[in-house]
């Protein structure tokens, strides 16, 4: 067929099993021979056969930025240096109208093509550390991001957006606040994280604002304390609708649903403030509190890479072979039901099983194992003081009584105490960096 070329905006109606229809969009490379397939503006694509198509007709031609071209943007000498550290997503991405593929931008002019509003707040250079999965993510590439902070603030630069895939996002942003933060300090810098729920070639995608509001943040937002949970921040959308993201504590914040645009909430703790993203791009920092600060810190700790942590989950497949197989790691953290419980007792007398688990932990602590318990139940305290079964775990060795960290930052805690060498009872009750906050209720 002839008629409009790939790229052009096009008008195209076909017959379907439910009648006809009409479609507007830009015209892709057909998905398959013999058919055409064109991207909506909501971002998904529709293919209908040639035979099926009645009529189609060019709206528009495809514009230079859409045929790959880069448009020119000069950048403010007098606006302040941030590095953009790349490690996997698309937050920053453009549709490829010949393929349809969405292609990742790395570049500062790429960056800047595709969001051209980051001009106006800083002077942007880039680092590509990988395009990764974020849930390949291990403790080499935490080392990798806090290496690339440090080099970017020696450089010069006022902060420092990490972009990353959102899966484990929280994990590697507890992992910098930790690293910088964890020994005392503060980081030179602001350290944002931040990421995309939906890819750029989606009507509804995120990444834009989100990446706009941490570029900001990280050009011009407060000095991090160390003390608050700012050693490094996550900046996603507060909401489901634009305009506005939320600044959260990077080793206080969860990723709750797998595919809102406001997935990621505070464990424990509030928003530390959000900015306000206008048309064209302006923004405005709502502070909501600001605490003293550390003495700034030259270096981040290293996490040991050799360190190894088994996670068990306490319920009605927990048995004691779990336990005994913990020798292998350096330690174990259990995820407690409540208050901080696994199933050690056996008051009907009908499960062994618990028995079994009781004397299990009851060697594995005797013989020097590190068992560390958190909740299952995201928010509030572990509290073995409650009940009598909790009294008992801690008899038996079993630490983490009274810590309000959620579940995913224990983890990194408990990897960054094992790798300095840290007493793990005193470094669990104590608030490194914003990770336990002592005014929720016990």
């Amino acid at each position: 067929m002839g008629g409009p070329i790939i790229g052009d905006r096009v008008r195209i109606t076909a017959a379907t099993p439910e009648g006809s229809v009409t479609h507007e969009g830009i015209l892709l490379s057909p998905a398959t021979e013999g058919h055409m397939t064109v991207k909506l503006d909501n971002g998904y694509n529709v293919t209908f056969a040639e035979t099926e198509i009645s009529d189609i007709s060019t709206i528009g031609t495809s514009t230079p930025s859409q045929s790959g071209e880069i448009a020119s943007v000069v950048e403010n000498p007098d606006l302040p240096e941030i590095w953009i550290i790349h490690t996997g997503g698309t937050i920053a991405s453009k549709v490829d109208y010949v393929t349809g593929a969405v292609a990742a931008r790395f570049e500062p002019e790429e960056l800047l093509d595709a969001i051209p509003e980051l001009a106006n707040h800083a002077r942007i250079k880039t680092v590509k550390l990988g395009n990764m999965w974020s849930d390949d993510i291990r403790a080499r590439h935490w080392n990798a991001m806090s290496a690339a902070t440090k080099q970017a603030f020696d450089a010069g630069a006022v902060g420092v957006v990490i972009t990353h895939g959102t899966d484990t996002m929280h994990y590697s942003a507890a992992a910098a606040a930790f690293a910088w933060a964890g020994g005392g300090g503060r980081p030179p810098g602001r350290i944002v994280f931040t990421g995309s729920q939906r890819s750029s070639d989606r009507g509804s995608t995120d990444g834009a604002e989100n990446l706009l509001a941490a570029v900001h943040w990280a050009a011009h937002g407060p000095e991090p304390t160390g003390e608050n949970g700012d050693a490094s921040v996550i900046i996603m959308h507060a909401g489901g609708d634009d305009g506005t993201c939320a600044v959260m504590p990077g080793c206080a914040t969860r990723k709750f649903h797998s595919s809102r645009r406001d997935a990621f909430q505070g464990i424990n703790a509030q928003p530390l403030a959000t900015i306000s993203i206008e048309r064209g791009g302006e923004c405005q920092i709502n502070l909501e509190k600001h605490m003293p600060m550390r003495q700034i810190t030259s270096e981040p700790i290293d996490f040991d890479e050799k360190v190894r942590i088994l996670q068990l989950m306490a319920g009605a497949h927990m048995y004691a072979d779990q336990i005994e197989f913990a020798t292998k790691y350096d330690a174990v953290l259990f995820h407690g039901t409540g208050l901080g419980h696994l199933p050690i007792e056996d008051p009907n007398e009908d499960c062994p099983e618990n028995v079994a688990m009781r004397d299990a932990l009851s060697n594995y602590c005797a013989n020097g194992g590190i068992a560390v318990m958190t909740t299952q139940c995201i928010h509030g305290p572990i509290h073995m003081d409650v009940y009598s079964k909790g009294r008992e775990q801690q008899e038996l060795g079993v630490l983490g009584n009274h810590a309000t960290i959620g579940p995913d930052a224990a983890l990194v805690k408990l990897h960054f105490l094992l790798s300095t060498g840290h007493d793990i009872q005193s470094g669990w009750d104590a608030n490194l960096c914003g990770e336990n906050n002592s005014s929720i209720s016990n």
